[in-house]
């Protein structure tokens, strides 16, 4: 079986790693706000009617239906929120502006190379290459019947244009989940060598752990500097 030519693979990851940065791993800043369980209910009220993952689990968003999340599992926030929370101005590779997706890799190296490539084009954009960023690794397990880039490696998805290549690969990427598809699994174009996998459904993303946290520093130039795992 293929899909615009790229070939269909039953797989199984036992550990992926997806980069999750610290902040939301922390308490909600306004939390130390409060005094007591009402107030702590008001604020989840409030929360709740802007939070764009707890509308989705709630009563769905456009393009994901409330019973697509997963509920009572380990860290299902951090799932839901990866497919409910999406960039409506900057598409990623192989979701659009209405859908998240789970990117993941085979190593914490890839995973590094491929955020801080993205972390230092926003950099460049606001002119200012100095800052520091701490990332937790979120490894989680995935298996099942994914698109194979891999097989294709020339296949325009995997252009390092984003210009060129996010409109492809959004769309192989709704053709793969309309058939039924957990994901794609594709060659690294920010890490050469390095495997990613983007799962396209989140019932595919298993065993969610946390890991070590790495920091990424910025100073003054455009290489970062990596510390970690700390």
């Amino acid at each position: 079986m293929s899909i615009d030519g790229v070939p269909v693979v039953t797989e199984a990851f036992p550990r992926t790693v997806r980069l999750v940065t610290t902040a939301r791993l922390r308490a909600a800043v306004l939390t130390p706000l409060v005094d007591n369980e009402d107030e702590l209910a008001v604020l989840s009220e409030i929360e709740g009617a802007t939070s764009s993952r707890l509308m989705a689990q709630d009563r769905g968003i456009a393009g994901l239906a409330a019973n697509e999340l997963v509920y009572d599992v380990p860290h299902a926030p951090f799932i839901n929120a990866s497919f409910a929370y999406a960039k409506p101005q900057q598409p990623n590779r192989f979701n659009g502006a209405d859908r998240g997706a789970w990117y993941a890799a085979l190593d914490v190296a890839t995973c590094i190379s491929e955020v801080g490539y993205h972390l230092t084009n926003m950099l460049a954009d606001a002119g200012d290459f100095n800052a520091t960023v701490e990332y937790a690794e979120m490894f989680c397990s995935l298996a099942g019947e994914f698109l194979d880039l891999r097989q294709v490696p020339g296949h325009p998805s995997l252009e390092p244009d984003p210009v060129k290549a996010y409109p492809v690969g959004n769309a192989i990427a709704e053709s793969a989940r309309a058939t039924g598809l957990n994901g794609i699994i594709y060659p690294s174009v920010r890490h050469p060598g390095g495997t990613c996998i983007v799962a396209l459904r989140p019932a595919a993303v298993q065993s969610v752990r946390q890991g070590a946290v790495y920091r990424m520093i910025w100073k003054g130039d455009p290489a970062p500097l990596i510390e970690g795992p700390l």
